[in-house]
Order: structure tokens, then sequence, then C-alpha cells
């Protein structure tokens, strides 16, 4: 609470972030001795257990240690026991960052730089690249997901079981009902989306998903050899996306709380803290903990529409402003050297697959292309973070705004959506979703109470913004007249990036998906057999002939128009 507080005088100041600290007790086994000759790794018979945990939209003002309203001891003590990362960036979608955390690669890296794989595309994670499970398998893990993977399902190499898991069970498009397990892509189009594995689970729905996935975590746990084997459990929770459907007596602690949407997901947010209780309490019984890394962390920002909040960040899920991609995590581990402290290192989601394929005894040096950092001495021993940028994303199929070339100083096509943080700044251009401020949920009339009270006031017609983030995380003083050179540097930066990004991949709908012809279920449609159709995509290679079209997707501008309305209105 009090860091949150200070957080927000930072934003209104531009001062720096102040310090935080500890005020829990430490609930951890003594740490194993440390090898002779002063060497900083712990002698362990096998490599950690692995456990990350990732939850869907939940905002940067959506847990306890930052919220005011909504409460999380488990994940507060966890945390607090652990390494807070403060400066920890995701992407503002959930395809996006399920991608990177899976490849270590940036979208411009795999094609997926925009928007989101939607049920009837026809696309996945490319095959050809190899994923953090499969490096795990080879490093002698035993790999388990259990929840939303969200990466494509078109082809039966796209499903998880074929991408590095040896088990799965969960749901594969992006949102299902927490009862049901009913997905739908528009209004009517909806079948049954759980699977076990290759198959559908028919017949589990009334279960509540998170309750449902806890329980299936912890019996992998319970019939797993812990001393035998190492094992990676990608707990990938549904919560807190929307729709908000929590049981009663979790909303009833927050029976005050003004705002229904809010308290809705306050209970939510109450349900995964529990789910976590349980999940480390397994962890313990079944002899797990002592080598253990626990990592918890959140896909994008939040949706304020759906009662999440990023405050005191400015923007929400499916933007580039910090309230999309500013994300929240943690680590926790007996195995960590220095803890119950708060980390500023800058970090990525996509620094995981490097960190675990390491720290796992696997090594990462000959593999291409990479763009993630082996952030373990960070972690454990508070290091010097090795990154030094993020390129948050290049998409040349969003909207184009307003800019031009000539507004990019002849290095780039402001009207093109990006942006890249390199050290204390940041750049963004072309269109980067509503930017917003938008205070606690404390008014019951949200959205027409409240919304006006924090806006914009910068001028409409721009396609160019730079910020000095340390000293202005809530993106309040846009510095892009003022520093000329810096802009000048980044925007050289950026297309330096595109130098070396791919072709976007994003086909048009296949009719073949439709669940109606395909027994009521969300499966896949598409023989192993069956060559990929040669469908009529956009190349995009910036330059000063820049774009090259193939008439098909081009003339679906209002398409892209209406799809990313409803991203942001958190339909999808």
């Amino acid at each position: 609470m009090y860091v949150l507080r200070a957080l927000s005088v930072v934003c209104l100041l531009h001062s720096g972030f102040t310090q935080s600290w500890d005020w829990l007790s430490p609930n951890q086994v003594e740490s194993e001795p440390l090898q002779s000759k002063g060497a900083a790794a712990f002698k362990r018979r096998q490599p950690p257990h692995i456990i990350f945990i990732l939850t869907d939209d939940q905002g940067f003002n959506d847990i306890g240690y930052h919220s005011t309203d909504i409460r999380t001891p488990t994940l507060d003590k966890l945390a607090a026991d652990g390494v807070r990362l403060e400066n920890y960036y995701v992407q503002p979608l959930c395809t996006p960052s399920r991608s990177q955390l899976m490849t270590g690669r940036y979208q411009i890296h795999t094609g997926l730089q925009h928007s989101i794989i939607r049920p009837r595309q026809p696309s996945c994670l490319p095959q050809g690249l190899v994923t953090l499970p499969q490096r795990l398998q080879q490093a002698g893990y035993s790999t388990h997901m259990v929840g939303k993977w969200h990466l494509g399902f078109y082809r039966r190499h796209c499903l998880p079981t074929r991408r590095g898991f040896h088990t799965y069970f969960g749901s594969l498009t992006g949102s299902v009902d927490y009862y049901t397990y009913g997905s739908c892509d528009g209004k009517s189009l909806c079948g049954y989306d759980l699977h076990d594995g290759e198959s559908v689970a028919w017949g589990r729905g009334g279960k509540y998903s998170t309750h449902l996935y806890t329980q299936r975590v912890r019996k992998i746990l319970a019939t797993h050899q812990a001393s035998q084997q190492p094992i990676f459990i990608f707990v990938s929770l549904q919560a807190v996306h929307a729709p908000l459907k929590p049981p009663k007596s979790y909303i009833y602690p927050y029976r005050r709380m003004a705002n229904v949407l809010r308290r809705k997901y306050a209970a939510v947010v109450s349900i995964v803290d529990e789910a976590v209780h349980n999940i480390t309490y397994a962890l313990r019984r079944y002899g797990y903990y002592r080598n253990s890394v626990i990592i918890y962390s959140t896909d994008n920002g939040a949706q304020p529409f759906m009662g999440g909040s990023n405050w005191p960040l400015r923007g929400c899920k499916g933007t580039y402003w910090e309230g999309g991609i500013r994300g929240v995590a943690f680590v926790h581990s007996p195995l960590l050297r220095h803890k119950r402290r708060v980390s500023r290192a800058l970090l990525h989601i996509t620094d995981w697959y490097p960190t675990l394929v390491r720290l796992a005894g696997g090594d990462v040096s000959q593999e291409q292309g990479l763009d993630g950092y082996d952030i373990w001495p960070v972690l454990s021993e508070d290091r010097v973070s090795p990154r030094m940028e993020i390129l948050h994303n290049i998409d040349p199929l969003h909207p184009r705004g307003l800019g031009s070339w000539l507004a990019g100083q002849g290095l780039w096509d402001t009207a093109v959506q990006a942006a890249i943080r390199v050290g204390d700044w940041k750049l963004l251009t072309g269109k980067p979703g509503h930017g917003d401020w938008v205070p606690p949920q404390v008014l019951s009339d949200f959205p027409s109470g409240w919304w006006t009270l924090e806006r914009e006031t910068g001028k409409r017609q721009q396609s160019l913004w730079l910020y000095n983030i340390t000293a202005d995380p809530c993106e309040r003083t846009d510095l892009s007249t003022k520093r000329p050179d810096v802009v000048w540097k980044l925007l050289e930066r950026l297309a330096q990036y595109n130098r070396t990004a791919v072709p976007v991949h994003y086909p048009p709908d296949d009719p073949r998906a439709n669940p109606e012809v395909n027994g009521g279920a969300w499966v896949p449609w598409v023989d192993d057999e069956e060559q990929e159709s040669n469908w009529n995509g956009v190349y995009y290679q910036l330059g000063r002939n820049r774009i090259r079209k193939k008439s098909r997707l081009f003339k679906m501008r209002s398409f892209f128009k209406k799809l990313n309305s409803k991203i942001m209105s958190n339909r999808i």
C-alpha cells in the first residue's frame, strides 16, 4: 500500500521511486551450505524444480503489496520473502507474452507481432522454434502445463504436448467460461474448450477453473518423485481474465467495495492467492520446496472496464503505455542468495527462457536469435542486469497513426505502431492505445462517474512520444520536443531492430474451425499431412519503398479496426 502511494507521488512529482521494505517474517527452510572456495552455487543433487505461475490480465494495482483494496496474503508473503520485480515488463496481450516466454524471442522474430491468435486462425507458435519446455526436457525435466495455452491449435503439432510438455490440462483458446468451459469467437460461434492431453475433457463442467487447475497441479506433485527427477510445471491460470464469475463466498469479504466490477475482480484475485497457497503447501508436503524456484508473473496489464487497475500507471491492457506492459512479478526460492528485497533491475519476459534453461543445467550460448538474458545472477545475487533495452514491439498491421517519415527524421515512419525502451528512455510511435490514467475504482457508477477524472492532456494529433520512465514512470511529461537527440537515437534503434523482423503471420479465419463441425469443441481441424495453405498475407519491411502489399488482407483495414476495438473493450 505504501509503495503504491509512493509511486503515485513519484508520477505526479517526477521524482524517483522510493525504497521499499519487508514487514513479514520469513517462511523458508535453511539453505544448504555453499560449495568450498567461496563458490556461489548451492550443492544440489539435481537441478531445481521450477513452478511458473502466470496470471491473465492482472494489473499493477491488483496485488496486495501495491493495492489498498485487494488482499493477497500468500502472494505478499512469498514476494516479501523473495525478490519483488518492480521494473519488469511483459507484452500488452495474451499471445505475445506467452510466445515470448516460450521462445525467449521478441514478436518481430516469431511473426506474431500483430494482436492475438484467434480461435479460427490457422496459426500457432512457429514449429521451427525450440520452446522452453523442450529445452527443459532435454535437460532431464518432467514437464507439465495446466491452464490457458493461447498459442494456436489448428494442427496437432501446435498443441502443448507437441511443443515440450509431457502432460497438458487446460484450455486452448484465449477466454473461456470459468464453469462451463465454453469459448466463443464472436457472439454466436461457440464451443467447448477443456482438454486433457490431446483429447477433449468432456464432462468436467461445473467446477471453477482455478480450483480445477489447482487440483491438477497438486495431483502432479503428489504422483511425481521429487528426489528422482526435476519437474517444471507451467501454471497458466485464466484468472483474472473476464468473464468474472467468482463464487459468492469470495465476493463477501469485499461486500463494502462500492464498485461491483472491482468487487468481483478482487474476489477472483483472492482465489488466485488461495491457489498459490495450496500449490506452495503441496511443494512443501511432497518434498519439492527445499530445491524449488517459484516464479509469479502476469501476462499483461489489467482492463479497467472489467474491474482491474493499473493505477497510477497510464494505459491498460492492449496498449504500450506502462499500464499495459509493466507487469506484477516476483521470484521466491530457498536457493536465492539475497532474499527479502525489491529489485529495480530492468527485466523482460523473454529473459525467463535463457534463465531457466541455464538454471536447469542447459546451455544457450550456441542458440541463435535469443532476445532474452540469463538473469539468475540479478535475481539471486543482486547483480546489475545485463539488459539495457527492450523492444516492446513493432506492429505494421496495426491501424496507422497520423505520423510520417518527416516526423521520424527520415529514420522511421512514425505512423507505424512501435515502442522501445533504452536505459531510462521510452519512445512510442503510431497509436500506442488509449492513454488515460484510470484512478482506483472507488465509485459505484464506473466508468461514467469518474473515467474523465484523469485524461490525456497532450496533443491529439501526435504520433511520437518520449518519456524518461525512471523519473516519470506514469508518462505524464512528453520530452520528445525537448530531447531530439534522444529521439534520434531511439528511432535509429527501432530501424535497426526492424531490419531483423520476419514477415507478420496473421492469416484469415478458416471456416473448418467451427466447433459445430468438430463435435462441439475447439480442436485441431487441419490434418498433419495437409500442406500449409498459400494464404494472401501482408509483408512489411520499413524502408524508403517500405510496404509490399497483397490485396486480400490489406483490404481488411476495417476488420482490424473492429478487432482492435474489441480487444480494448476486453471482449476478446
